[in-house]
């Protein structure tokens, strides 16, 4: 009687594992089904874009002084002097110390290659700086008032838009780019014939396209009238990518 309690016990404790076993067998069964549909669901990547066109708030110019003298102490010293002079025009005009950076210092021998060894006549010392500022009206008299205090190497302005503006500009942008990027995928759904049924990954890019107005050197005698500038106007650009999931 022993021996026919202990088979029943075993019996059942063996059937009792094989439901486990097919109910664990179920579960990981479904689980790969899902990850499986996950993995292949179909979907359509779309771009959108937005930009306008801003006026720029931002002038970047270039000013220096170069001149020549026997000496590289005679040449240095000349220069430092001219160029302390312009700084102070600038200064005046209401430029803070923080918009004006040097940019370039150099002191070299010039040669004079008429002889068959070429020999040095003088050196020349010149010394730029960069002018960041968004005074932008006052763009000429910086130019007309460097050049009449000794600055002979005026140029280079480029317009841009600051990132203080563009921050300004971004959500209206956003908004723009992803009402395309959503505009051009309905339609290639409604033309595929499938529906959009989410968003499963997206990203933004964004940029400007500053342009260049004014390149030419200034000569040393200004104009009567202050030289004209005008930063006309920058495209501010931005464009999403969607993935969009469809059904």
């Amino acid at each position: 009687m022993s021996q026919e309690n202990n088979k029943d016990k075993l019996y059942y404790v063996i059937i009792a594992l094989s439901i486990v076993l097919v109910l664990m067998a179920a579960t990981l069964y479904a689980g790969s089904i899902g990850a499986s549909d996950r993995s292949s669901e179909n979907t359509m990547q779309m771009s959108g874009n937005a930009e306008m066109m801003v006026v720029p708030d931002t002038a970047t110019l270039s000013i220096g002084v170069e001149v020549r003298a026997p000496t590289a102490d005679e040449a240095t010293q000349e220069n430092a002097a001219i160029m302390n002079a312009v700084i102070d025009e600038l200064r005046d005009i209401g430029l803070q110390d923080r918009e004006i950076q040097t940019s370039r210092v150099s002191v070299y021998p010039v040669y004079n290659y008429e002889g068959r060894t070429p020999t040095i006549e003088g050196y020349a010392a010149s010394n730029n700086v960069q002018i960041t500022t968004t005074m932008l009206d006052s763009l000429g008299e910086m130019i007309d008032r460097s050049a009449a205090a000794g600055a002979n190497q005026i140029g280079g302005i480029s317009f841009t838009v600051s990132d203080e503006k563009q921050k300004e500009l971004r959500e209206d942008l956003i908004s723009e780019a992803v009402a395309d990027a959503s505009s051009k995928a309905e339609i290639l759904a409604e033309n595929l014939g499938v529906e959009i049924i989410g968003v499963k990954t997206s990203s933004i890019s964004e940029g400007t396209q500053p342009r260049i107005f004014y390149e030419e050197a200034v000569a040393r005698d200004a104009a009567p009238e202050p030289t004209p500038i005008e930063p006309g106007e920058s495209r501010v650009s931005m464009s999403v990518q969607v993935t969009y999931i469809i059904g």
